[in-house]
């Protein structure tokens, strides 16, 4: 909180510096009304002198605040030799300064030596040499004393005052920037999410279309009928793919939640319609089960279903062959699925980018607290493997 007093001042700034010099020296003439011998006269040029050399300084405060409390200090020490009264009025300088030094003080330590050692002067320098001391003397010397040991108390306060009222706002904008970083997280993981379903969703049906398109047009000249049931089927495909991105579409623009029942995420319940569809498109796969099936959480099964999803569409769009296999081993705490093919086929192709379909499947397969593996396999062809945790068996369930 220290002003060090760099750069241009605000005007009001100046106005401020001139209110309080102006007052400072109006209290020292005060000050030098009052004599010794308790009468009242115009200020002598001693007055004049204590108030300018210690108003003089005042400015000086912010830049030099410990310097401006010595000389003030310094000013309020020659009062008694110059036959004035010492009193709170014609050392008010320093009891400005004092307030100054303990607002900007690095310290607290510091300022509250620097005040006590004021009042420590300016009382010796209150005190009579010679010849005892009245009450009246006694009540002036605690009253110079005193009054910079207050000042400095204020202006520690106020410095204090100032140093919450910092910390709270350095609390709130730190907590906007933590709110703003956790929206901008939040909107980035829903751009994610919102990409890996819309790939899985438009490339599976796209992948299909184009199989059965490109069967259609093998068969066109040679088997009629089985052209138009290829034909119907691509038709009925990119239905679906239509209806599902509509749907996702629709969900996306909604303000807020609908009403409306919600259609349940796919999991591997659906896995026999989900094979059956590559089948119609061309692809061959054989399905291989280990083990006791367990039901997954709602998380988990979707992220399965999604993982074979886009392995078998990796194979019709990728690898050079027409037959898959899957294979579900269901252990005590997780579920490995696998899906291989024999192509010769690969999901990279040299000089063209590999796409987002391993990378969502990772991601999904990490996000559901699992892991997944992918690449070509010795004998040939291409591997990918998940493994999904499953929940806790119950007591007298399947292992």
């Amino acid at each position: 909180m220290t002003n060090t007093g760099v750069g241009p001042r605000p005007r009001g700034a100046w106005w401020r510096e001139g209110a309080v010099t102006a007052t400072a020296f109006v209290l020292c003439l005060l000050g030098g009304v009052v004599q010794v011998d308790d009468t009242l006269t115009a200020p002598p040029a001693a007055a004049y002198v204590i108030a300018v050399v210690s108003c003089t300084v005042l400015p000086l405060r912010h830049r030099a605040p410990l310097a401006a409390l010595a000389a003030t200090t310094a000013s309020g020490v020659l009062v008694a030799p110059l036959g004035l009264l010492l009193s709170p009025l014609i050392v008010a300088p320093a009891l400005i300064t004092a307030y100054s030094y303990a607002l900007t003080a690095r310290t607290e330590r510091r300022a509250a030596g620097a005040v006590l050692g004021t009042s420590v002067v300016l009382l010796v320098a209150s005190t009579p040499l010679f010849g005892g001391v009245s009450w009246q003397d006694a009540s002036r010397m605690g009253s110079v004393a005193a009054f910079p040991l207050m000042a400095g108390v204020l202006g520690h306060s106020v410095r204090n005052r100032q140093a919450y009222l910092a910390a709270v706002e350095e609390r709130a904008r730190r907590a906007e920037e933590s709110r703003d970083g956790e929206a901008r997280r939040r909107v980035a993981e829903e751009r994610v999410r919102i990409a890996r379903e819309l790939h899985d969703l438009v490339a599976h049906q796209i992948t299909l279309a184009n199989a059965q398109a490109t069967v259609a047009a093998h068969l066109f000249d040679i088997r009629p009928e089985q052209t138009r049931k290829s034909l119907s089927e691509l038709v009925e495909t990119t239905g679906h793919a239509l209806d599902e991105l509509r749907s996702t579409v629709g969900l996306l623009r909604q303000s807020g939640d609908t009403a409306g029942p919600a259609e349940p995420a796919p999991g591997l319940s659906r896995l026999p319609a989900l094979l059956a569809s590559f089948r119609g498109a061309g692809l061959e796969v054989s399905v291989e089960q280990e083990g006791t099936a367990r039901p997954l959480a709602p998380g988990v099964d979707l992220t399965a279903y999604r993982i074979v999803q886009e392995s078998l569409t990796n194979v019709a769009k990728h690898a050079a062959t027409g037959t898959a296999r899957v294979h579900l081993a269901w252990n005590r705490d997780r579920v490995t699925i696998t899906v291989a093919d024999d192509g010769e086929g690969a999901v990279a192709v040299p000089g063209r980018s590999a796409g987002y379909g391993l990378i969502g499947m990772r991601e999904r397969a990490t996000a559901a607290g699992g892991q997944l593996s992918a690449g070509r396999r010795p004998e040939g062809g291409f591997l990918v493997s998940a493994e999904l945790p499953l929940p806790p068996a119950r007591s007298g369930g399947a292992p």
